[in-house]
């Protein structure tokens, strides 16, 4: 990388060491910087000890004089105005060491801006400008070191049209020591009592850059907002919230549910540590234009008891995820008021709730767990994930300005802004009731004033209701009224000409380049206590018609107004016309635009997202057992003019109740098989199978084998009588086998296979059947042969009691 784009403190401080020398390569440069310890080597570029750079300063947020181990600090090096620094060196050493060593370096810092700050190269324990440029502040996250380091030393070095190098003491060395075990829960805030005179007036304005532009992972969409702000100017007996503290039930219920209720109540109850209670609306969508929508804002008063102020504000919808200043002193050492703070922001976790995304699902952190700021390695699923643990892009910045002082001031250093005669009282704005349940658009511009003389008259501004959450609370008025006079006129300064409205410009002096054009109004009515009037009456401005004044050009009016936005929200398309006065002398065609196009932005369509109850219960299940649907709805509470709202207003999902019974199922009686004798009293049986079994507690099966008497002739006693009836079977069975062999010579297209094997018994006991097939194996064409088909023959079986 060339030299111009390395760090510029790197550089100059380099240009103090003969090491560096013109001829030597970079990679010689790098290696003997490396063998040597860059390190130690920036470290022993000190200046005088007790150098007095009073411009500049090192600050660790809250000015504590104790560290948690491993809670993180935000770290300020800035530079008063009209001073800047180019570029700078941060460190951060246990007390006594020198640098020699990795060892002898104290916590690790984290970037907040890349574009700012980065860790030097050669000193990865440092930090340093990632640009040289003009620049009145930087800031960065420090992590302090584990129980048992001691004392810390943070040292800063400034590169400006020369290097101030690092100090032993002064504005630029920060000493931060350990927090003894024994005032462990003992908030490590301002400990030092403010010396400051009188009381002063802020005014907090809170920019939030939360986009999808600007964090475009998993952004969400249609929820995204900041919740309403609330904080208050407190003494240092009472902290809101901090960092490697527990969360407050009233800074669970913002961080989770956006809520500032139970944190306001907390607040009040410290009503003898408390000076004003801090409140701003929320803000849907959670990112406009300011022209659209003006940056929300409150105003709240300090004095010498109650110096510090803290607020903070849910980025929604999220797990537990906020932003916000803790115990910010406004009281200056040197018995002063800060004129100004402007501080960016990150987001911290309150520690209450573990969802790793946005719209996790509720999910308590048991136990609970301290706040800290959010990593880019937090969770590979975060919305803030970096897998090379880069920073996390800033949320939002505050900015907290000092707008009035009352009574006598005690600084001892006079401060640049003369605001010491404003008077806090008139000016407390009246504090804005509008309940968080009710959702209004902007207010309109106001309209013109009702009277066009200086007599006294009125004018009206306008806003929707778009949405009243809680019916029991009734919302304000969607107008307001304002006195006022016609143009010109002031009700309160005796001395104010009044003047006419400006007459529209005049035609451009030239016809072909560039020339002047000029615009008049007059005195309507002379100061009431005879003073001339000083008030500017003509007004001229350059114009420029026909920007090409040649034979080829030709001659075309001044542009006119242009027409009103294609659109009524959003972004649109605006036009302007103009006519060709004269085609150009030499014969050609006019080349110049007559009609002009650009685009014009409109206040967002459908700012206020859909607003809906929430779910109800789910139904019963649509069936008494077995499998079923439930369903659950919520409503829309949103007015319809709004715009089409497209969340889903119903769900439905399957349930499951036991099993229904199933009753046992059984085929058709079988045909009464034959008579188990050949003579005399015996019996035959049918049967049925099982098609189904009972379960679930349905019907058992009833009986599947019946038996039922049956009786053939009458048995012949005596041997002669027994011999006879073998020889009629045997004569009967030669019979059949004789009409078989006819029949197969007769018809010889008719051909069984022999019959099959019996099947297994359809039942172990109590009586079951046994089946066995013959098939055809040929089958003659011819429609009269219909006694040849298939023959299947049953039997019983089993007919044992079971």
């Amino acid at each position: 990388m060339g030299a111009h784009l390395q760090p510029l403190a790197l550089r100059l401080l380099a240009l103090t060491f003969p090491l560096v020398a013109k001829g030597f390569p970079d990679e010689t440069l790098e290696k003997a910087a490396k063998s040597e310890g860059y390190c130690s080597r920036i470290l022993r570029a000190q200046g005088t000890r007790r150098e007095g750079y009073n411009e500049f300063s090192l600050r660790v947020e809250g000015d504590p004089e104790f560290y948690k181990p491993g809670n993180s600090y935000r770290v300020t090096l800035s530079a008063a105005t009209p001073a800047y620094f180019r570029g700078f060196t941060l460190i951060a050493l246990k007390e006594g060491k020198e640098g020699d060593k990795e060892e002898d370096h104290a916590g690790s810092f984290q970037i907040i801006d890349e574009e700012e700050t980065q860790f030097m190269s050669n000193c990865p324990v440092a930090v340093t400008e990632s640009t040289p440029r003009r620049r009145t502040r930087i800031q960065v996250f420090w992590t302090a070191p584990p129980a048992g380091t001691g004392c810390v030393i943070l040292k800063a070095s400034i590169v400006q049209k020369r290097i101030i190098y690092f100090q032993d003491e002064g504005s630029l060395t920060k000493k931060i020591c350990e927090q003894d075990s024994a005032s462990e829960g003992v908030t490590d805030k301002p400990i030092l009592d403010c010396c400051a005179c009188g009381t002063a007036k802020y005014r907090l304005t809170f920019y939030g850059n939360w986009s999808e532009k600007t964090h475009p992972k998993d952004f969400p969409r249609r929820t995204n907002h900041w919740s309403a702000i609330i904080g208050s100017s407190h003494s240092k007996n009472y902290i809101l919230w901090e960092y490697g503290g527990y969360a407050s039930e009233g800074v669970k219920q913002v961080a989770e549910l956006g809520s500032p209720v139970k944190m306001e109540e907390e607040i009040r109850q410290q009503s003898d540590e408390v000076l004003t209670v801090i409140k701003a609306k929320a803000q849907w969508p959670a990112w406009q234009p300011l022209n659209v929508r003006a940056a929300p804002s409150a105003e709240f008063s300090v004095d010498r008891h109650r110096h510090l102020m803290s607020f903070l504000t849910m980025l929604g919808p999220s797990p537990d995820w906020n932003v916000g200043l803790s115990a910010e002193d406004l009281c200056t050492k040197d018995c002063g008021w800060v004129q100004k703070v402007v501080q960016d922001l990150i987001p911290w976790d309150a520690g209450t709730d573990s969802g790793v995304t946005y719209e996790s699902p509720n999910k308590p952190t048991v136990p609970q767990e301290k706040i800290r700021p959010l990593t880019s390695l937090d969770h590979p699923q975060s919305p803030f994930y970096d897998p090379e643990g880069g920073s996390i892009k800033l949320v939002a910045r505050v900015v907290i300005e000092r707008i009035a002082r009352k009574g006598e001031q005690c600084n001892i250093v006079p401060d640049n802004i003369d605001d010491i005669v404003a008077d806090l009282a008139p000016e407390e704005k009246e504090e804005d009731d509008t309940p968080e349940t009710c959702i209004y658009s902007n207010w309109s511009p106001w309209s013109a004033c009702s009277s066009s003389t200086c007599e006294k008259g009125k004018r009206m501004r306008q806003r929707m209701l778009k949405a009243q959450l809680d019916l029991s609370v009734p919302c304000p008025d969607t107008q307001d009224f304002q006195p006022c006079m016609g143009p010109g006129c002031s009700d309160e300064d005796g001395s104010t000409c009044m003047m006419s409205d400006w007459i529209t410009w005049s035609p451009c002096s030239v016809s072909c380049g560039m020339g002047t054009r000029s615009r008049e109004r007059y005195v309507k009515q002379f100061p009431e206590d005879g003073s001339m009037c000083k008030v500017p009456t003509e007004e001229t401005e350059k114009c420029i018609v026909n920007e090409e004044c040649s034979p080829s050009s030709c001659l075309v009016t001044e542009w006119g107004e242009w027409d009103e936005c294609s659109a009524s929200c959003g972004t649109g398309m605006k036009r302007r016309h103009r006519m060709i006065k004269m085609t150009p002398a030499d014969g050609s065609m006019c080349k110049a635009e007559t009609t002009e196009a650009e685009k014009c932005m409109m206040p967002e369509c459908h700012t206020i997202p859909c607003l809906l109850s929430p779910w109800s219960e789910w139904s019963d299940c649509s069936v008494t057992c077995g499998k079923g649907m439930r369903t659950r709805q919520r409503m829309l509470k949103s007015a319809a003019e709004l715009g089409d709202c497209n969340e889903e207003l119903e769900q439905a999902e399957k349930c499951m109740l036991p099993e229904c019974p199933i009753d046992c199922e059984l085929t058709e009686w079988s045909q009464w098989s034959e008579c188990n004798t050949s003579c005399g009293k015996g019996h035959m049986i049918r049967t049925r199978m099982i098609k189904i079994e009972p379960q679930f507690g349905g019907a058992a099966c009833p009986e599947t084998v019946q038996r039922t008497k049956c009786r053939v002739r009458k048995c012949l006693r005596g041997a002669g009588m027994e011999k006879r009836r073998w020889k009629e079977a045997r004569e009967k069975r030669r019979s059949e086998q004789a009409k078989k062999t006819l029949d197969s010579e007769q018809y010889p297209v008719c051909r069984l296979k022999p019959w099959t094997s019996w099947t297994e018994c359809s039942t172990l006991c109590g009586g079951g059947i046994q089946e066995r097939y013959m098939m055809v194996k040929k089958r003659s064409k011819s429609t009269q042969f219909t006694s040849c088909k298939d023959k299947k023959e049953l039997r019983a079986c089993n007919v044992h009691p079971c």
